[in-house]
């Protein structure tokens, strides 16, 4: 999954993308100051930063620059209401990989996101996988097997997205509900069995071979029969 931080201080606006981004199925952390922003750049592995440019304890354009000169490679990705020729030229002079200004689209915004993240040449975050006949893009959202696009919820995306990103290896339920649900009470009934279920289904509708896995008392294998 694609872990982005977001530095932005107006609250509403950071809660509105962080819940937006994350039912485009991205693992967001936000900060709301530069200093907790400038934290977790340098403690949590990111692919992006989405960086606001007016902040309560300093100006975006510093932090952009401190830290490109310790060496932060991933995508930055400035949104901000300055909207002069000169702020714009500013922004993208201290290495910032592209510029937006509020207001915004959060369309206009997903689509510049997913383009930085498309060109960065540091990113070793795999966005196609493959296995078979079976491919799936994580920044499209698109899964097609046998050269046709599957019909899929967002949860049976994300479910597919981790199983590949872990193929031929047993997931347990416990991990799914973690890592996919975020909630340890997904175990407490069978709804990640009824979204295997289905999602199976729909895999299999596309071809013959099977390719999910249920390996009994220890979990989920997408790949190799167990």
């Amino acid at each position: 999954m694609t872990r982005l931080i977001i530095v932005e201080d107006q609250v509403s606006l950071l809660k509105s993308l962080k819940k937006g981004l994350e039912e485009e199925g991205f693992e967001v952390m936000a900060a709301s100051s530069g200093s907790e922003g400038y934290r977790l750049i340098q403690q949590e592995p990111a692919d992006a930063v989405l960086l606001d440019l007016m902040l309560p304890d300093g100006d975006g354009i510093s932090l952009l620059q401190r830290i490109r000169e310790e060496d932060f490679q991933k995508p930055v990705l400035v949104i901000t209401a300055k909207d002069s020729i000169d702020d714009r030229v500013l922004g993208l002079n201290s290495c910032a990989d592209d510029y937006l200004v509020k207001p915004f689209a959060f369309s206009e915004l997903l689509a510049r996101l997913r383009a930085v993240l498309r060109r960065s040449p540091t990113s070793n975050f795999d966005t196609r996988l493959v296995y078979d006949d079976l491919v799936i893009d994580s920044l499209s959202r698109v899964a097609s097997r046998n050269g046709r696009e599957l019909k899929l919820t967002q949860r049976q995306f994300e479910m597919l997205e981790y199983l590949m990103r872990n193929k031929n290896r047993i997931v347990s339920r416990d991990a799914l509900a973690r890592d996919v649900w975020k909630a340890a009470t997904a175990t407490w009934t069978n709804v990640i069995e009824v979204q295997i279920n289905q999602l199976r289904k729909k895999l299999g509708q596309e071809s013959s071979v099977p390719v999910l896995h249920t390996v009994r008392g220890e979990g989920y294998q997408l790949g190799d029969e167990p």
